[in-house]
């Protein structure tokens, strides 16, 4: 399961979303995510899928490689749906055991809210699957650039969250290596039950966070002897420039997000 988590590593592709400009592709992500919680009905929802889908075959990345990640967080969209299956009041009731009440507006919002949780993670996946970490970097600092005039430590900020896509899949490498050295000596990590395989899990977190830590002291070590000081006076290798094609998708992002606020006012009045 652990070599599934797809999040922060890069596919190297030649695509039409591999040569965006990080800035476009981050601004495309934070549109397609308000979307989600935008849309409330079906169409709405189909209007998401397709422009996803469009997106992930401009990408060239395999569907099979991005939706893997999805395993990873199966339990988290289990335990949600039950959540909202189960806790989700409603005048309409489908099943009713004791304190438990199935609701159809239960079914609703736990169907709705599955959709997206995946929907979520495959779309956040494109940007990270298509976008170095250095690229991420200078696209994210470029973009709050405009914060640096309130005092707003925008370099220090882009490049914790570097630093933080480049650890983990740092960090899964060596828990994969840790469970392997412990099975040798006898550990257990597939049979039992959940609980049982969560409690197995305990004896891996000591060993991970030392590791951790001697990786970030590393790092911090390995910054100073550099002369590493972030923030202003520094120059970039590969300055960030916006191409014609970055235009033309700030173009498509304005139409998707105009038909977003046109359905949610008028969708919400009954109109559609």
């Amino acid at each position: 399961m652990l070599r599934d988590i797809t999040l922060g590593q890069y596919y190297p592709a030649d695509s039409a979303i591999h040569r965006l400009d990080p800035r476009v592709k981050l601004m495309g992500t934070l549109v397609y995510i308000i979307s989600l919680f935008t849309f409330r009905d079906i169409v709405g929802f189909a209007v998401a899928t397709v422009f996803l889908i469009y997106t992930i075959r401009l990408s060239k990345v395999p569907f099979s490689y991005m939706v893997k990640g999805l395993k990873a967080i199966v339990i988290l969209m289990v335990i949600t749906a039950l959540f909202n299956l189960f806790l989700t009041p409603g005048k309409q009731v489908l099943v009713s055991y004791g304190i438990f009440k199935i609701t159809l507006e239960g079914v609703k919002n736990a169907v709705f809210m599955l959709v997206r949780l995946i929907y979520l993670i495959v779309g956040t996946s494109v940007m990270t699957l298509t976008t170095t970490p250095n690229q991420l970097t200078d696209g994210l600092e470029k973009a709050l650039m405009p914060l640096s005039k309130i005092r707003v430590p925008v370099h220090s900020i882009a490049m914790i969250m570097s630093i933080a896509l480049r650890f983990i899949p740092i960090l899964i490498e060596e828990t994969d290596i840790i469970m392997k050295a412990q099975m040798a000596r006898g550990a257990d990590f597939e049979s039992g039950n959940l609980f049982r395989r969560l409690k197995a899990m305990v004896p891996l977190l000591v060993p991970l966070f030392v590791s951790a830590f001697r990786r970030a002291d590393d790092l911090a070590m390995a910054m100073e002897a550099r002369c590493y000081v972030g923030g202003r006076g520094r120059t970039k290798m590969k300055p960030l420039v916006y191409a014609k094609r970055d235009y033309q998708v700030y173009l498509i992002l304005g139409g998707y997000l105009g038909v977003m606020i046109v359905w949610r006012i008028f969708g919400a009045r009954g109109l559609f």
